[in-house]
This record gives structure tokens, sequence and C-alpha cells, in this order.
């Protein structure tokens, strides 16, 4: 191994990374570090390590310690200088480096934007927080983001080890360091074709990989693990570094959030979907007709399907129709069947979805599309129970639940008589209204999990996730085509993206144009507008009333804390 520490550089990783000699000369500045400093790498390299302290000269103490005495750092939270002369929070790990238990050769000094960092975090808690409140079962999520890490040499050989690797495995840095990886980790996919077997191998960054390994104590435990190869400056490979974390918590969240936050094929954790939830529950068990409202691509359909598969009906037919599909003369023969010679065209006797949803469900698609006289003739069926076939005259009994769904206004319609309103109150027994998904963008992550997930199995690609910047792009979006508008737009990403995780490149070109547009738009209109400007003055007052607390702000306001928190960072509030 060359022991020069001037030659060697961190390659491939994500965050910030600035390497110091044991003369506190700055000799590698990647391109995240220049991201984040403002400073490039002609600047800085080979000058003194305090030109990037010049108003931050407590955060050189941290390095001092670290060349002087071996200490490492973890999940340190300091500051550095910028380029403009201003300081940045950052959260870093500081790891002394030397070869084959010599003298410290520099330090390695590692770290992250605070402000993207807290960010997360506070996504995370307002998240941990609404789940704890509303369901009261789930405990102990999202704890801490410590992530252990460490580094080996091309023999497989561990070299560092820091606190948070000692956390999750049980052991020691002493009883780590100079053994091999795998008698550390112990996982059933060691030295079989792991993560880090591919990085090593190939030299390429491997994300977002879970394995499980073994404790010290015996007990298993998952990880989500990052690797990447290390380089010298002449491209040498030196060998590996891996980060990772425990995922115990997010496992048995995931199992929880797949037992209690689906209802068949629906998905949706968030406190109205849960209400929909509980509606279903109950009118399943009833033959009650049910209107479901909401706007095209909520789900309408699949709320239809769950409630006849958890209904007594589940063993007989499910039928649908799309009322809008069919000219009016059409749809009567659809609904009702129609004898043979009853118009031109009917040269046999047909069967009409009333008769082949017997003992089933009927599920009438768009029902504010029908025609005034067919919705007649539906009334009358609804108070009789019997139907004849058009151009019959033989009485048929009707055995049918009845589920409707509209995206229009009914109660508008009725009002304009363009819907019977004896009709509408006979369809409308039992109303589950489905909100539109930028009403409930609590459920995104969830939403991109099971949509991902059966696009895979679609795809056979091993597209695992999407990136903070397509999340943030995704959750901006006001999705007026809902679900299905995101099912489409994720299913163009799957196809262009050729690795686990999704990048906004991969995205529709309109959507990331769209939403450059609205931005705009938003920002030019919003201003004058008066319910905007009530809106925010609602939220404000109520802050206040609760002296800024956002989990009582949220209850009084009728929304999630989640919500409030996107209306505080909409409003500028924060």
């Amino acid at each position: 191994m060359n022991a020069s520490l001037e030659k060697v550089e961190w390659s491939g990783t994500i965050d910030g990374v600035v390497i110091i000699n044991n003369q506190r000369k700055i000799i590698t500045l990647n391109n995240s570090a220049e991201r984040i400093t403002g400073f490039t790498a002609q600047d800085v390299i080979n000058k003194n390590y305090d030109i990037l302290f010049k108003n931050a000269k407590k955060s050189l103490t941290y390095i001092d310690d670290a060349l002087l005495y071996g200490k490492s750092f973890n999940n340190l939270t300091m500051a550095i200088g910028t380029a403009n002369d201003s300081n940045k929070n950052i959260v870093t790990s500081i790891i002394p480096i030397k070869y084959n238990d010599k003298e410290i050769e520099g330090v390695a000094f590692v770290f992250s934007d605070m402000d993207k960092i807290s960010g997360m975090v506070r996504s995370m808690e307002a998240m941990n927080n609404e789940v704890i409140e509303e369901k009261n079962k789930l405990e102990a999520i999202f704890h801490s983001r410590s992530e252990g890490t460490f580094t080996i040499d091309r023999d497989w050989t561990v070299t560092s080890f820091n606190r948070a690797a000692e956390k999750i495995t049980g052991y020691t840095q002493q009883e780590a360091v100079g053994r091999k990886c795998w008698e550390i980790f112990q996982s059933r996919l060691c030295r079989k074709g792991c993560h880090m077997e591919i990085t090593m191998s190939k030299k390429k960054i491997s994300l977002e990989s879970e394995l499980v390994i073994t404790h010290k104590s015996g007990k298993q435990v998952p990880i989500r693990v990052h690797s990447a190869p290390l380089f010298n400056a002449q491209h040498k490979y030196i060998g590996g570094i891996e980060t990772f974390r425990d995922i115990t918590e997010i496992k048995n969240l995931r199992k929880q959030l797949e037992e209690r936050f689906r209802f068949e094929n629906l998905v949706g954790g968030s406190k109205v979907m849960q209400k929909v939830y509980v509606l279903l529950e109950n009118v399943a068990q009833s033959d009650s007709t049910v209107l479901i409202t909401g706007e095209s691509g909520t789900g309408k359909e699949l709320v239809a399907r769950a409630i006849h598969i958890n209904s007594e009906r589940k063993n007989k037919p499910f039928i649908i129709v799309n009322c809008s599909a069919f000219a009016e003369t059409l749809l009567e023969s659809e609904l009702f069947g129609h004898e043979r010679g009853a118009f031109t065209g009917a040269i046999k006797t047909k069967q009409g979805h009333l008769e082949l949803a017997h003992g089933g469900t009927l599920f009438l698609d768009e029902i504010g599309d029908i025609s005034l006289p067919v919705q007649v003739k539906l009334l009358r069926v609804l108070e009789t129970k019997q139907f004849e076939r058009v151009g019959g005259t033989k009485t048929i009994n009707m055995d049918v639940r009845l589920i409707c769904a509209t995206n229009k206004n009914l109660h508008e319609s009725v009002k304009k008589r363009r819907f019977r309103e004896d009709l509408y109150y006979r369809i409308n027994v039992f109303n589950i209204h489905l909100p539109p998904l930028r009403e409930r963008m609590d459920d995104l992550p969830l939403l991109l999990d099971y949509i991902l997930a059966k696009l895979r199995l679609i795809f056979k690609k091993n597209v695992q996730s999407v990136s903070p910047a397509t999340y943030n792009l995704l959750e901006d979006h006001d999705w007026p085509g809902n679900i299905r508008e995101l099912e489409n737009v994720l299913e163009h990403a799957f196809v262009l993206c050729h690795s686990k995780v999704i990048q906004p490149e991969h995205l529709p070109e309109w959507l990331l144009n769209l939403d450059k547009a609205q931005e705009k738009i938003t920002d030019r209109s919003e201003s004058n507008h008066a319910l905007h400007d009530a809106e925010k003055n609602v939220v404000i007052s109520t802050l206040e009333k609760f002296k800024g607390h956002r989990g009582k702000t949220a209850s009084a306001l009728g929304i999630d804390r989640s919500t409030l928190w996107r209306k505080m960072k909409k409003f500028k509030i924060l």
C-alpha cells in the first residue's frame, strides 16, 4: 500500500470531502465540498487548512485533535467558512488516516450541509409525530440518523471503524480494525456477491443495498448500505468505504404500514384515508347503495372493488358499466338487455348488465353522464327491484348491490335540473368521497413504494426509489390527474431509468416545464389573492394562539401536521 497521504483522494461520495495532511495543508477538495463551501479546488489546494475556517476558528480544534491525538468525531455539528466570508452549519465526521499502525498522515473531513439535513429531519419528525398521534400503536420510529462508517484496504482488512458502526454491530473499533470485514458483519451475503464485492471488483459505487448482519450478541440486524471505491491521485485503487445504518425500525414500520395503511389495493396512511377505510369497513358489511365521489384518477373503481371483495357478495359477479362510454339508446340496452328485434341490429336476445350482475355488485361509473330518460328507468328499477328488457314484457327481479361513482358535483347537477333529485337521493344512501392526491400528499411516500413495487414486477428492473430532488418535484406538483397521473409519470421514469434511483431527468419533460411555469404563475397571482391572504392570516393567528405549537395548531385547523408544515412553507412563516 502506498503510505503517502498526498496521493489519496476519496472518490464517489455524495458528501463533501476534504483531506488535510499532517502539515495542515489541504490536498483534496471534492465536487460536493466545492458546492457546499463555494470554494474551488484551485482556491484551496496546498493552502493551510484555516482558509476553510476563517470565521469558525473553534472548528479547527477538532481537526487538531484528530491530527495530534488520533481522535475520531462522528455526526459532529460545527461551522465551516464559505467563499463569500460567511459561515455554513454542517454535520461532519473527522477520521484520522494512517496506514499499518504508523503515524497519522492526515485526516478525512467528511461533511453534509446542515440546512438540507435539518429539512429532512424536520420532515421525518413531522411524519413520525403524525403516525404516533393518529395510530397510537407504532413505536420507536426513526429515532436517529446515525450512520456507521468503515474503510477497508485491498485485502479486505478494516482500517477504520466509527462509533456508529460500533453501536450497530456491537464490536468496538479496537476489535474491528485489522480484521476482515466479513468477520465483523457475518452476513449470509458476505463473500457471496455482496454489494462491497461489486464495488471492489467493478470499482463502482453501490447505493441502497439491504442485507442482514449478525450483531456481536448474535441477533440479526437489517441494514441499508452505500459503498464506494477508494482511489489515490493516480486513480490507483486502494480499497473501499462503506456507510450503513440500522433499518430495524424502518422494517417494522414498513410491515405495520402494509398491514394498517392498506385496504385491498388502496394505499394511504393519512388522516383522510384512514376515515375512508373506516367507512369502507362499515359499508362493506351492509347491502346499501353507495355513491363514490372524487376527481378522475382518485381510485373510485378500486374502492368499489374493495367494497365488493369485503362483502357477502364477494363470490358473485362484479360488473362494471362506464355510463359515459355509451349513447343513450345503447346504455339502456347495456343496462337492461334487449329482446330480439327490439331495434335495428338486435338480431338476438341479449342479457343486460343488471342480469349479469345477479347476486353480485353492479358498478355504474360516471353515473352523472346518463340522460334523464335513462335516469327515470333506473329510478324505477331501484324502487321496484324489477325491470324489463328493451322491447320485452317479461318482468325480471333484481338482486344486485348497486355502487355508483362520479367525478361531477351531482348536487349542483340537481340544482341545474340535469340530474333527477329523487334518483340522487336513491343512489346517495352512503357517500364515500375520495380526496384528490394534492390533499393527501402525506401518502406520497407510501404511494411511491407501492407503485414502484408494481413496476418492478412488470418491467423486471431493480429501480428502488426516487432521489430527493425528484421527490421534491413530485411533491410540488398539483396532480390534476391524481394517482393515475402519478402512475403514468412513474412508468415513464421507470422506462428511462437504468439505475436504482429515479432522477429528475427521468421524469416527463412536460412535468419539469409545467412545474416551472406554475411556480412563476403562482408567485405572480397569489400575492394579490384575497383567499391566499385570508388563509395565511388564519394560520398565523392560530399559531399565535397556541404559542407556535404545531400539533395544537394543526388540530384546531382540522389538518395534518405535515399539511400545516407545507402551508407555513408556502406562506413563508417558518
